[in-house]
């Protein structure tokens, strides 16, 4: 029971958010949109097989078909959710029907998940055309082809745009309420974490495979790639942290929810004094 009113608590909707989510509305179709992209970005690579095809880690030795691995699970708990939820926003309480809890779980699975996707899809998207703006060869192997402009847009931009979207207009500030007084720290650490983790298996990957994924990491030292990643953690963590400005910017900041009740509170109890 414990378990059902805290997913419950996680997945009912912030006063703060622009929108409402979950929804069949702008939510569902955000969502639907994002899922329909991600599906024809890995439709393009069972369509046109070159040599990650068969190498070991597939096309997952990218950090682009990681991002938007991690952001389809995001996306289909967010849809989930979506489908599920219903027209009005009861209390959690153990009285809540199954579909609320389920569409609760779903809701706040998608925004913990969201920490990471978003961050991610925007650092790609940066990583991507900023270093593609150099030269093109620091990203695509000089063997393979660019993709065409639509598919280049589903891997490098579509992602990062439906997912800023999400986490600015469809979710609360923090998956947790109030915020986590360390929510930079966390931030830091799982951007950290991830980067870190990524680059352990591209050596691993490199160990079987004798190539890397993207040509930059073969032309680096292992000081410079070390270099390299951790700047890369340094933005993703940037970029999370001014998602959470952006946030505050526009759809104001929990604090001020939390002082406007507290106002509230006590011109009411001015009221009664009076009367």
């Amino acid at each position: 029971m414990v378990i059902t009113e805290k997913a419950a608590q996680l997945g009912r909707r912030h006063p703060l958010q622009r929108f409402a989510a979950p929804s069949k509305g702008f939510s569902g179709a955000l969502h639907v949109a994002g899922l329909a992209s991600f599906y024809s970005s890995f439709k393009f690579l069972h369509d046109n097989p070159n040599e990650f095809s068969s190498s070991y880690g597939w096309h997952l030795q990218f950090l682009t078909i990681i991002g938007i691995a991690i952001s389809t699970v995001c996306f289909t708990f967010g849809l989930l959710a979506d489908i599920t939820s219903s027209s009005t926003s009861p209390p959690a309480s153990s009285a809540s029907p199954p579909s609320a809890t389920f569409s609760s779980f779903c809701f706040a699975a998608k925004n913990y998940l969201s920490l990471i996707a978003a961050p991610i899809e925007i650092v790609i998207s940066i990583l991507y055309w900023g270093l593609r703006a150099i030269d093109t060869g620091l990203v695509v192997p000089p063997d393979m082809p660019l993709p065409p402009l639509g598919a280049d847009l589903c891997f490098h931009l579509v992602p990062a745009v439906v997912l800023t979207l999400d986490a600015i207009l469809l979710s609360p500030p923090w998956p947790s309420s109030p915020v986590n007084p360390d929510a930079a720290l966390w931030t830091l650490a799982t951007s950290t974490g991830f980067v870190f983790a990524y680059w352990w298996w591209i050596e691993i990957c490199f160990s079987h495979n004798g190539f890397y994924p993207y040509p930059i990491f073969g032309l680096l030292s292992t000081a410079e790639r070390v270099g390299l990643f951790t700047m890369s953690g340094v933005i993703m963590w940037v970029v999370g942290e001014v998602l959470r400005v952006v946030y505050a910017f526009v759809n104001g900041e929990e604090l001020t929810v939390a002082s406007e009740k507290r106002q509230t509170a006590r011109q009411t109890g001015l009221e009664d004094k009076l009367e």
